[in-house]
């Protein structure tokens, strides 16, 4: 869809309106390239979101006769996103920018965020990110290890709390979860970290 149009309940997205109105065409195509690539040129929502803000404060400046330089870009949305970081000079900042004729607040209040983006993409362009396998993978041997974990963490404070109160016997001991999976079909099992790694069973051979 164009980056004006509305989405299938009607209601037009932010992000639309601001490319719109800040006359950032292409903005929207640039996004969803960005966002639909894959491996190291794959950009996050977040990512995409800074890129949108930066966007709106650069032609802000432009609007208001500056140049805008990277440090510029970066104060102002510091100033504009509440960056404790950026308090100590805020409010010399913001009287600099409005002398300048940036309206700030109508700029503070255009700020999109990663969900807008993410709205943006998926209802108003139709856009998808579809994780390569290998992505998928990681990602699914990346939970159930921070889930091993977590399994593990508890299940010794547990412990330590059952023997400081005398209600264990129990000397120095580690924790071990073992998960492993077993394929009814050829009979192999593997634990499950050598299951996503292999990329299966032995049900092929």
């Amino acid at each position: 869809m164009a980056d004006g149009e509305h989405g299938a309940r009607g209601r037009r997205s932010k992000v639309a309106r601001v490319i719109d109105e800040y006359d950032l065409e292409g903005l929207g195509a640039e996004l969803e390239a960005r966002w639909t690539a894959t491996g190291d040129d794959h950009w996050s929502l977040r990512d995409l979101a800074t890129y949108v803000n930066e966007e709106l404060v650069r032609a802000s400046l432009r609007e208001a006769g500056r140049t805008p330089v990277a440090a510029d870009v970066q104060n102002a949305l510091a100033l504009l996103s509440g960056d404790e970081n950026a308090a100590a000079e805020a409010t010399q900042l913001r009287r600099r920018l409005e002398r300048d004729g940036v309206d700030v607040d109508d700029l503070e209040r255009d700020l999109v965020t990663y969900q807008a983006v993410r709205s943006y993409l998926q209802d108003h362009r139709g856009a998808e990110y579809e994780r390569d396998a290998g992505d998928r993978v990681d990602a699914v041997t990346q939970s159930i290890q921070k889930l091993r974990g977590r399994l593990v963490s508890v299940t010794e404070s547990k412990l330590e709390q059952l023997r400081d109160s005398s209600r264990l016997t129990l000397g120095e001991f580690r924790v071990m979860v073992d998960v492993r999976v077993l394929c009814t079909d050829c009979n192999s099992q593997q634990a499950i970290t050598d299951l996503l790694a292999s990329g299966g069973c032995d049900c092929e051979e």
